[in-house]
């Protein structure tokens, strides 16, 4: 798990400098790494009412994108051949 707690401080503290009101589609936006909408409105709703944002942690990512890539890649693989074989069963 890392903590993502002063990420959101300095989007929102960046998003008021801006002259913007933080909301949770420009926080959302300006994360780098996903966060459980239900996070993100509990600290808007902090940062609102001028309380210290809570402590916010996500879970690290296991597999890399790479990683990601070549298990879809084995999936569309395994997908394709099933195709082809239903669609040879059809024939017949």
């Amino acid at each position: 798990m890392h903590e993502i707690t002063p990420q959101l401080e300095t989007i929102m503290q960046t998003l008021t400098d801006e002259g913007k009101k933080p909301s949770v589609a420009l926080v959302k936006a300006r994360l780098t790494s996903p966060v459980p909408m239900p996070a993100i409105i509990m600290a808007l709703q902090a940062w609102k009412s001028g309380k210290n944002l809570p402590k916010i942690e996500v879970p690290n990512s296991t597999i890399c994108d790479q990683q990601k890539i070549e298990q879809l890649e084995q999936q569309l693989i395994a997908l394709t051949q099933r195709v082809a074989e239903l669609e040879s069963k059809g024939k017949n």
